[in-house]
């Protein structure tokens, strides 16, 4: 009918031209859940640099997202609220008596609060007060890891949706550089500077280590000076695929932290995968939602280095013909699984809305 107002707002305050995993998240479901119906989306811009909005847009944003609200003709039947930090967005649903509310949780903002000191139980006593005040809203995690963070502080998490990746390539032949490649963030969580230390030096010490991401920790930076470590930078669109696909296996070693921080979900896990990599990956926290454990790659125990460095050497010693078969079934399933029109499809379920 024309004029009709969409049935789904889904509001955010992760959107370009700020760069980040939520920002991505936020944008591609969008779109994706466009083939199922027409959605309103209230979104803050970030900055033109990629840097989030700062603290004074924020503050404001509720306000605009209020004034678009009730300047509806009718109530939406969901309101989508894209991460657990804007939960009080939630709230303006109760103004609609038939409005489901909708919530997206994906690590950082359903867990900061496991990070203890004054801030950690700030936002655990906010987070906390949110679930007393929204106990009928529907909140979707990224991974079963997420959904146990939630419930710390009472919310119930279902269902889970893990993430998407729009990366690909070529499918890949069988042959690799021999280096083992990490991308990432270098924080003490990510395990780089564990593997260094635990696990390369039990593997043939021709083999070198390829590391490309930020420096964030100084203990972990300190890894990138070990010489068979060779620092690519940040990677980004056909370097980053070419390095995925090139590399002799990728690895995600996380391990665990005094600080309490966990993996939401491991996007490089689907990404790698769907480029061609063979992966190895930690068996812990979001990773385990991530992984087709045996299909896309393979869970090994965290912190346990011999069982790395033997995964390692599994992975060496294939033939190029076992490894071009297995990559290709990798490649396949991870794009049939970890793709936005899945996401979206497992989302819009999540609304409940009838035709």
């Amino acid at each position: 009918m024309a004029g009709t107002e969409p049935r789904i707002m889904f509001v955010t305050r992760k959107w370009a031209p700020a760069v980040g995993g939520m920002e991505t998240y936020s944008m591609r479901l969008t779109e994706a859940l466009r083939d199922f119906e027409a959605i309103e989306v209230v979104a803050l811009r970030g900055k033109a640099n990629g840097m989030p909005p700062g603290l004074l847009a924020l503050l404001a944003f509720p306000f605009a997202v209020l004034i678009r609200f009730l300047s509806r003709r009718t109530a939406p039947a969901v309101l989508h609220v894209g991460d657990m930090a804007l939960w009080p967005v939630g709230l303006l649903g109760r103004l609609g008596s038939a409005t489901r509310i909708v919530l997206s949780a994906h690590g950082t903002d359903a867990g900061y609060q496991r990070r203890g000191g004054l801030k950690g139980r700030i936002y655990g006593a906010y987070l906390k007060l949110g679930s007393r005040l929204l106990r009928s809203a529907t909140v979707i995690a990224n991974s079963r890891a997420t959904a146990e963070a939630l419930a710390e502080t009472g919310w119930s998490a279902a269902p889970v949706v893990p993430l998407a990746t729009d990366l690909g390539g070529p499918m890949p032949d069988g042959t690799h550089n021999g280096r083992i490649l990490f991308v990432g963030r270098l924080k003490k969580l990510k395990g780089l500077g564990w593997f260094v230390r635990e696990v390369l030096p039990l593997i043939d010490p021709e083999t070198t280590l390829d590391v490309a991401g930020t420096a964030w920790d100084a203990s972990e930076r300190a890894a990138l000076d070990d010489p068979r470590v060779h620092y690519l930078g940040q990677l980004g669109g056909d370097d980053l695929v070419t390095a995925y696909r090139e590399a002799m296996c990728v690895i995600a070693p996380n391990i665990s932290t005094a600080s309490g921080e966990y993996e939401g979900f491991g996007l490089v896990a689907p990404e790698s995968a769907s480029c061609g990599a063979y992966l190895l990956a930690a068996d812990r926290d979001g990773l385990r939602d991530a992984v087709l454990n045996g299909r896309t790659g393979f869970l090994i125990e965290s912190g346990n280095a011999k069982a790395w460095a033997d995964a390692v050497e599994r992975c060496r010693a294939m033939t190029p013909d076992d490894r071009a078969v297995f990559l290709k079934a990798s490649v396949e399933a991870a794009r049939e699984v970890y793709c936005w029109e899945r996401v979206a499809r497992d989302t819009y379920a999540a609304y409940g809305l009838r035709p």
